[in-house]
């Protein structure tokens, strides 16, 4: 497959040189007062220390191309196009099409990665290696391997440990990125859109990303140097030719780059290499809650004088939160001894830590602080429920609280259990939401379970009715809901008659 590349004209060297003497003449001039360093020579020697590390670097960064044969049914046309082939000939053979042979198809794609170890093991990505039929891996010396191996992959970091056979390869070495700070200058190496080699320069833009949306657990540095398709499972290196992430992804309206690309931190990476290596998979920590950052309302309600921490919005039954104890509502300020920045940020600390790890909690319930140890265990297999919304029964809601909330809720039944995978009494569920209500508001929609009201549980359409009327004075309640696995925390601000503002 050919691809078409527009006109490359020899400007980086210009451009790098302009931005490098822009920075020297950014400086402060004592910085100059004092030393005897001109600004061009500041710049050779910053230019200087690009290409020695980029020197250093480039032997221990591979190509890997990729195939995966893929068995395919031929298409006639878009099956949702009236009147086309498809259509035609369904109508000519009665409503079937004729039995049709299946095809293959060579699918290909390539990225990137490097050498962690003398003995030919390489960092990358999960989807770049992940579930593919053949591998080649190309050195910077021209050296080709085709008997490449998959250690073993993690596809909820997108971390991937290969191999290839040989010893004394060139390595990368690896750096600390926890020691990153925004600012720093950074090196892209890889080899986009096929461009074996290609060298990037920018600096680290931010640190500790999370909520993107690319893997389950994530800690992302975003930096500026460019980083295009081909580049994934490359190196993101600093000044000192150590490598501290993995290039992984890219935020982009055009499928090129756009300024803001993610790395893997190597510190992560590395942990889950060491797994791979020693057993083929990976194991994580478990604490067995769901969570939810505190926000200012929520803290409000809690009593807590500040929002920080994780307030506990479910606890799987027989795990080891629930053994020690915790329950939903509680907040968990610190874990041994360190603040808790985010609900990601302490799931990312969790997975990182063994099964059999005790950690000391600094919680937070019913307005005290108290201290609680768990033993981690070890995190299951993901699941996920799948459902959709009931079908809404005559309302069952008392009239006010319609009002009050804007929605209407019924008891679990036998049957709703079975189907979404409550328990009856556990809560009610909701089966409507009056559209720009409260409930709308703030996030409810139908199907959700609401567990409790002001932590106070609502096991029938009775008892949360009479929650709500006797909270209905402080103009906003505290609810749990529940939807399919995952439960959290949410204010609604009531309206209708009663509502006071405080």
């Amino acid at each position: 497959m050919s691809r078409k590349v527009g006109s490359i004209r020899p400007l980086k060297g210009i451009v790098l040189s302009a931005l490098l003497l822009a920075l020297v003449a950014s400086l402060p001039a004592p910085a100059f007062a004092q030393t005897t360093i001109s600004p061009p020579q500041v710049a050779r020697e910053l230019s200087e220390a690009f290409a020695a590390t980029a020197k250093a670097a480039m032997p221990a960064v591979v190509s890997i191309k990729i195939e995966k044969i893929v068995t395919a049914r031929p298409g006639m046309g878009d099956s949702n196009d009236t009147g086309g082939p498809e259509d035609f000939l369904r109508r000519f053979f009665g409503g079937a099409l004729p039995q049709q042979r299946s095809q293959r198809y060579l699918e290909q794609g390539q990225g990137s990665g490097f050498i962690i170890s003398r003995d030919g093991y390489i960092l990358t990505n999960n989807h770049v290696v992940g579930n593919v039929d053949r591998m080649t891996v190309t050195l910077q010396d021209g050296r080709t391997f085709t008997n490449a191996k998959v250690i073993g992959t993690d596809p909820a970091t997108e971390v991937a440990l290969i191999k290839i056979e040989g010893d004394n390869f060139p390595l990368l070495p690896l750096g600390d990125s926890q020691r990153l700070e925004v600012g720093d200058m950074v090196m892209a190496i890889g080899n986009p859109f096929g461009l074996t080699g290609t060298v990037t320069v920018g600096v680290i833009s931010a640190v500790r990303r999370t909520g993107i949306g690319i893997a389950a657990y994530e800690n992302f540095i975003q930096t500026d140097a460019a980083i295009n398709p081909g580049n994934s499972g490359g190196p993101l290196v600093d000044l000192n030719g150590r490598a501290i992430g993995i290039n992984t992804a890219i935020v982009s309206e055009s499928g090129g780059y756009m300024g803001i690309g993610f790395a893997i931190p190597i510190n992560m990476a590395r942990t889950i290499a060491d797994q791979l290596r020693q057993t083929g998979k990976v194991v994580r920590g478990y604490m067995g809650f769901y969570g939810q950052d505190v926000t200012p309302q929520i803290a409000q309600s809690l009593g807590l004088p500040q929002p920080r921490g994780v307030i506990i919005a479910q606890v799987e039954r027989t795990s080891p939160a629930a053994e020690a104890g915790l329950r939903p509502g509680d907040v968990v300020l610190e874990m041994n001894g360190n603040p808790i920045e985010n609900y990601d940020a302490f799931r990312n600390a969790i997975a990182a830590l063994r099964p059999g790890t005790e950690v000391q909690l600094l919680v937070w319930r019913d307005g005290k602080s108290f201290e609680q140890a768990v033993t981690l265990g070890e995190r299951p297999a993901e699941s996920a429920r799948a459902g959709q919304p009931p079908q809404a029964p005559a309302p069952r809601t008392p009239p006010e609280t319609r009002q009050t909330l804007g929605l209407d809720v019924q008891n679990v039944s036998r049957s709703l259990a079975q189907r979404f995978g409550y328990q009856p009494g556990e809560g009610v569920i909701v089966t409507a939401v009056t559209p720009e209500g409260p409930a709308s508001n703030a996030g409810i929609r139908p199907g959700d379970l609401i567990v409790s009201v002001n932590r106070q549980p609502v096991p029938s359409v009775d008892r949360f009715a009479a929650v709500v009327r006797a909270v209905r004075k402080s103009g906003q309640a505290l609810l749990l809901l529940r939807r399919g696995e995952a439960s959290q925390f949410v204010v609604v601000r009531f309206s209708g008659q009663g509502q006071e503002n405080g």
